[in-house]
């Protein structure tokens, strides 16, 4: 007999992404310094399980609950250009860039397309012996939007573990000049690193 929670699962998820900006946050099992609630963010950070958490509190929580691990799903190339905190448990890149695809002159940007195995590595990291006292996952990208977005892909795919998304990511939102330097991990003072260890990417081929 298939479990009731599997069964409820799709419905809860449809209802909450339908009631989106309208719900709070759900009530946080950490003790944080910076309160997020969900009306307050983007439709693009906020998330199925509505659990968000600022960069500040992320390294705060991160050493002082070992069940806890954060995940960094930039791209590899983000994390070694750009740097990402020492204390991320893995690199699961959610979604490359590919420069050969399309370039969007408006944004100046070029096209992210998504990693098809993104949610089975993911599934595989928490499978591993790295993750086996992990119950509870705090996810971070750049400034916020990939991560609810990875966060979203893994409670579809039925990922059993608490996801909190990291609002403001590593780099942060952008201030009136455009740069990076409101928010976020770097910003924070948190530690970080340019330095890629071996085995960062589980996925690496």
């Amino acid at each position: 007999m298939i479990p009731f929670h599997r069964l409820a699962l799709p419905a809860l998820v449809a209802l909450t992404l339908a009631m989106g900006p309208q719900l709070a946050s759900a009530e946080s099992a950490f003790a944080v310094e910076h309160p997020v609630v969900a009306a307050d963010l983007s439709k693009s950070k906020q998330t199925a399980p509505g659990l968000y958490i600022t960069a500040a509190d992320a390294g705060r929580v991160l050493a002082d609950h070992p069940n806890v691990a954060l995940i960094d799903v930039r791209t590899p190339s983000e994390t070694m250009l750009i740097g990402h905190p020492t204390l991320a448990a893995a690199n699961i890149p959610s979604k490359f860039v590919d420069p050969e695809l399309a370039f969007d002159p408006k944004k100046g940007v070029y096209k992210m397309v998504d990693n098809p195995d993104f949610v089975a590595e993911a599934k595989a990291w928490l499978a591993s012996d790295a993750a086996s006292n992990v119950d509870t996952l705090l996810i971070m990208c750049r400034s916020g939007s990939r991560s609810a977005a990875a966060i979203d892909k893994l409670v579809k795919a039925g990922v059993d573990v608490t996801l909190y998304n990291v609002v403001d990511g590593f780099e942060g939102d952008k201030n009136e000049a455009g740069v990076r330097a409101v928010n976020g991990w770097r910003n924070a003072g948190l530690p970080w690193t340019y330095k890629v260890r071996d085995g960062f990417w589980p996925g690496q081929k």
